[in-house]
């Protein structure tokens, strides 16, 4: 799977915005566990370490399996061993605080908690701030079509069949056309000749009255 995923905007401060991470995961491929906590005034300095835990279905605890404090990412958990890569800020002031899973198994079904834990450096104190979020994450054999995928999808389809049925009104248009020119052209040319024909027996009544 890319490492890049949609992106649903549901805070923004000043340069960061806050995101869902994408919850379904491909088995076999690698996968982007998104974890973003923005800081509400930017201009604060701050220091921030990660933590991820992990819960199978069924289970009650969770599970260490990751921590991160800049420049150190320690895999704590033998289930993944080398699976995990630190995807998140690079320095202090953690506001991104993604990892990324490779090889992906079913095994990894589950919930993953992201926990910030960001230390606001104030003039005159310290404010520790912990801030946690969830992605419920589900592995598939096969990588269903987003949801804009499959709407494009239809549009197309739409899109021919209404340029085939202008087409196909077009060519009845252009053959009624034709048609009633031809019949036009047909009537105009009966009527000149029967008009030669009138002309030519009025000829000949002359002649013979002579």
């Amino acid at each position: 799977m890319n490492m890049s995923y949609i992106l649903f905007v549901s805070q923004c401060h000043g340069g960061c915005a806050e995101v869902d991470s994408l919850t379904e995961a491909v088995a076999g491929e690698g996968f982007l566990l998104g974890c973003i906590s923005c800081k509400i005034r930017e201009e604060v300095s701050a220091r921030a370490t990660v933590d991820w835990h992990f819960k199978s279905p069924g289970e009650e605890e969770f599970r260490h399996i990751f921590h991160y404090d800049h420049p150190n990412a320690d895999i704590l958990h033998e289930d993944f061993s080398d699976r995990l890569n630190w995807r998140g800020t690079q320095d202090n002031d953690i506001q991104i605080g993604a990892v990324y899973i490779s090889n992906v198994t079913f095994n990894d079904t589950g919930t993953y908690r992201c926990t910030i834990h960001r230390t606001l450096l104030l003039p005159k104190y310290n404010q520790h701030i912990t801030v946690e979020k969830q992605v419920e994450l589900s592995v598939v054999v096969e990588a269903n079509k987003e949801l804009t995928v499959v709407i494009s999808e239809i549009m197309m389809y739409v899109l021919i069949l209404v340029l085939q049925l202008w087409l196909i009104v077009i060519l009845v248009y252009c053959y009624k056309k034709i048609s009633a020119e031809h019949e036009a052209r047909e009537a105009r040319r009966a009527l000149k000749a029967q008009t030669e024909l009138l002309d030519s027996k009025d000829n000949c009544d002359g002649v013979q009255l002579e």
